[in-house]
C-alpha cells in the first residue's frame, strides 16, 4: 500500500521539477482530482500524498496549455496508478454538468464546432488537428453537417454524443486527423461506438487514461451508437480525401425521420430519453463578500493598448501589477497565481477587463464598476 502512494509522489515531484508540467493543464487538473479524492482514503499514506499535492501546487505556474501531448504524461501516470488501486477514485474525481445543454438551439452544446448545414449527415472530428477543421470548414463539402477537433476523451466525447443525438440528421462520424496521445480520443470513440459502456460509465475496450462519461445518459450512448456509423480516417489530414468522403457518405445516407413523434406505441417505445441539466433561475446576491487576497483597480492605456491591473491589500498596499494585451491573459495569470480566492470576485474581475479591453478597441471610457 506505502509503496503506490510513494510511486505517485516520487511522479508529482519528478513532474513539478520540469518546466512544461508547471504550465501545463494536465499537471493542474490531475493535483485538483487528488485534493477532491485524497480525502475519501482514510489511512495515514493519503493524509500525506495530500500534503505533497498542496506542495505541488504551491510550484504551479500560470497556465499556458491545457495539455503538451507528451508521449509519457507524468501526471496521468500518477494518477492511473492510483485509480488501479482504488478504482473508485477514477470515476469521483471527474466531475459531470462541465457544460449547459440548450434546448431551444442547435448544437445543444457550445464549444469549438463549424456549422455548415444542420440537415446534412455527415459529422467530422478532427481530433487535435486544428487546421484541418479550418481547410475543411472552408471548403464546405456537400454533405458536411458540423465539424470540430475533440481533444480528450471523457467531455469532449460527451459533447460529440450530445450534439449527435438531437439531431437525427447525422448519420455518419468521420473521425480523421492527429489523434491526441495519451488522451486517445480518437480510438476512444472507436471503442464507444463498437463497445459501449459499462455500469460505472467507462467505455469499453478504450486504453486512454480517463475514458469515462458523466454528461450523458446510458440511453444517449445507446442511441448514438444506434444513430451513427463511424468511418475510422485517424492519422488523415487530406483536406480533398475527406471531402470527397464526406460527399460519397452524404450519398449513401438515409433521409432522417422526423422529430415530431406521431403519438403511436411504436415511436414512443423507440424514442430514447434525452438527459438535460436543471434550469436555474438567477438570482440578485443577498451579501457581497470581500476576497480576502485584496482588490483590484483595473487601468486600461488606449495609447499603449495595455490594460495594467493593480493588485492592493485592504490596507491599500499595493501588492502587484499585472500587465497584458487582453483580458483572457490577465484573468488567468491572476487566476493561476491564486491572486483571487473567491468565485464571485473573480467573476466581477473577468467582466471588468472585458470592459475594459472593449474600451481600448472601441474608445470609450472605462469606468470600473463597484464590485
Amino acid at each position: 500500500m506505502t509503496l503506490i502512494f510513494n510511486q505517485v509522489h516520487s511522479e508529482l515531484e519528478k513532474g513539478i521539477r520540469l518546466s512544461k508540467c508547471r504550465k501545463c493543464g494536465c499537471m493542474r487538473g490531475t493535483l485538483e482530482n487528488l485534493k477532491a479524492s485524497l480525502p475519501s482514503i482514510k489511512i495515514k499514506e493519503a493524509k500525506d500524498l495530500f500534503k505533497g499535492v498542496n506542495e505541488c501546487q504551491a510550484k504551479l505556474e500560470p497556465l499556458e496549455y491545457p495539455c503538451f501531448g507528451c508521449k509519457y504524461c507524468i501526471p496521468a501516470e500518477a494518477m492511473t496508478k492510483l485509480t488501479s488501486k482504488f478504482p473508485s477514485l477514477a470515476s469521483s474525481t471527474l466531475s459531470s454538468c462541465e457544460f449547459e445543454v440548450s434546448k431551444n438551439s442547435w448544437p445543444p452544446v457550445s464549444g469549438e464546432y463549424t456549422v455548415t448545414d444542420k440537415s446534412s449527415p455527415v459529422a467530422v472530428s478532427v481530433l487535435a488537428s486544428a487546421k484541418l477543421e479550418e481547410k475543411l470548414s472552408k471548403s464546405r463539402p456537400e454533405g458536411l453537417c458540423i465539424i470540430g477537433k475533440t481533444e480528450t476523451e471523457n467531455i469532449g466525447i460527451d459533447k460529440i454524443v450530445k450534439n449527435v443525438v438531437t439531431n437525427p440528421a447525422i448519420s455518419f462520424l468521420i473521425v480523421a486527423g492527429k489523434d491526441t496521445k495519451g488522451h486517445q480520443s480518437g480510438k476512444t470513440l472507436l471503442a464507444l461506438w463498437e463497445n459501449g459502456v459499462d455500469k460505472n460509465m467507462r467505455v469499453i475496450g478504450s486504453t486512454a487514461r480517463r475514458p469515462i462519461l458523466k454528461n450523458v445518459s446510458l440511453s444517449e450512448v445507446n442511441a448514438f451508437r444506434k444513430q451513427i456509423q463511424i468511418d475510422n480516417l485517424i492519422g488523415c489530414e487530406n483536406t480533398t480525401a475527406l471531402s470527397k468522403r464526406i460527399e460519397e457518405l452524404a450519398q449513401k445516407a438515409v433521409p432522417a425521420k422526423s422529430t415530431v413523434s406521431c403519438g403511436c406505441h411504436s415511436c414512443c417505445d423507440e424514442a430514447e430519453p434525452i438527459a438535460t441539466v436543471p434550469k436555474i433561475k438567477a438570482e440578485k446576491p443577498r451579501a457581497i463578500k470581500l476576497d480576502k487576497a485584496g482588490y483590484f483597480v483595473i487601468i486600461p492605456s488606449k495609447n499603449g493598448k495595455i490594460i495594467t491591473v493593480e493588485h492592493y491589500s485592504y490596507d491599500n498596499k499595493l501588492l502587484r501589477t499585472i500587465e497584458g494585451k487582453n483580458s483572457r491573459d490577465i484573468y488567468f495569470t491572476i487566476i493561476s497565481n491564486r491572486w483571487i480566492t473567491d468565485l464571485s470576485h473573480a467573476a466581477y474581475i473577468g467582466k471588468e477587463l472585458e470592459k475594459a479591453e472593449l474600451s481600448i478597441k472601441k474608445g470609450f471610457k472605462f469606468v470600473q464598476d463597484g464590485a
